[in-house]
């Protein structure tokens, strides 16, 4: 009896031994290392010289529109509203994700607590991003469809509150998606395969909390990009016929091009199970949608547009006055 008892205690000893070997070992994680573009030296100096020009285009450009539309009463109307919104948007997007991009290029590390910050502002200036791109759309098409309820439809007041419910929401998502990010919970391996902070690949890094984190990334991005998509794509639809017969039809298209790209790098990278394949392709597409769609957006919005031309030459003008 007593060797049976003997035999039992050893084998309950052995089986406890095996789970605490299965259990990870959850460590305290104070910075992560981020794995950057690129390993060659040569090559990241080349990249660094690249995106810091790529940003200083994106800074002149979205804050000089933002500007121009402040004091040009000519671009006063919801469209170039909404824009300057954009702008505004897009010098953060690109400033929240582009230095830290030319910082990782010279130091490879991000703390943790530097990880939930970038997390709690990229969040919301995606959605906000998104959902701008989406009013802009119904703008457009109540303009050219609807034109004789525009001014109605379209108040200051009106375009106040959809600004307003962007803003807030945006914020209000990315408290959520903060907090999960929180709860993830990490057993040695500090090294994030991207240039910033980024869902998919910190999700494929961590070894606790994964599953409510990706099951809320995937549901997050998939009803707020499709939602606001389905918005530019029935907006545009409806006023392709209109489009065709006005002469700023070509813009209007390049425009709409730049949105689809946008919404389908981001579809891309949110929509799939984080895998060391998804991550990789992952990192090659943000560049797009973190850096050239940035700086793209002023240059597409403006292009062949009479009201703004106008406005520039007479901001140029009223400057050679000044002096």
């Amino acid at each position: 009896m007593r060797q049976q008892v003997y035999n039992l205690d050893i084998h309950n000893v052995s089986m406890s031994s095996d789970i605490m070997k299965a259990k990870p070992k959850f460590t305290d994680v104070t910075e992560f290392v981020l794995l950057a573009l690129t390993s060659h030296q040569e090559v990241q100096v080349l990249f660094f010289v690249v995106f810091l020009v790529v940003y200083m285009i994106t800074l002149i450009g979205n804050i000089g529109m933002i500007i121009l539309i402040s004091i040009s009463l000519q671009l006063q109307s919801p469209t170039y509203f909404f824009l300057s919104h954009l702008s505004f948007v897009d010098v953060w997007f690109s400033s929240n994700v582009t230095l830290k991009m030319l910082e990782n290029l010279l130091s490879k590390t991000i703390s943790y607590v530097g990880c939930l910050v970038q997390c709690y502002f990229f969040t919301p200036l995606v959605h906000m991003e998104v959902y701008i791109l989406a009013v802009m759309a119904f703008d457009c098409y109540m303009a050219i469809c609807n034109p004789l309820l525009y001014g109605s439809k379209m108040s200051r007041t009106v375009c106040d509150h959809l600004i307003s419910v962007t803003y807030i929401y945006g914020f209000s998502v990315s408290l959520i998606c903060t907090l999960w990010t929180y709860g993830l919970c990490f057993c040695g391996n500090f090294e994030i395969n991207h240039f910033y902070w980024a869902d998919p690949p910190l999700i494929k890094t961590a070894c606790g909390g994964v599953h409510i984190k990706e099951c809320t990334m995937i549901v997050i991005a998939g009803i707020n990009f499709t939602h606001s998509l389905s918005v530019v794509l029935i907006s545009y639809t409806l006023s392709r016929a209109a489009m065709l017969h006005m002469r700023s039809a070509n813009g209007r298209r390049k425009a709409f091009s730049t949105v689809t790209m946008f919404y389908r790098t981001l579809l891309f990278m949110y929509l799939r199970r984080p895998t060391e394949e998804s991550v990789e392709q992952g990192k090659m597409v943000a560049v797009f949608y973190t850096t050239v769609i940035p700086m793209l957006n002023p240059m597409i919005y403006s292009l062949r547009n009479k009201d703004v031309k106008e406005a520039v030459n007479k901001a140029i003008v009223k400057a050679n006055l000044r002096q």
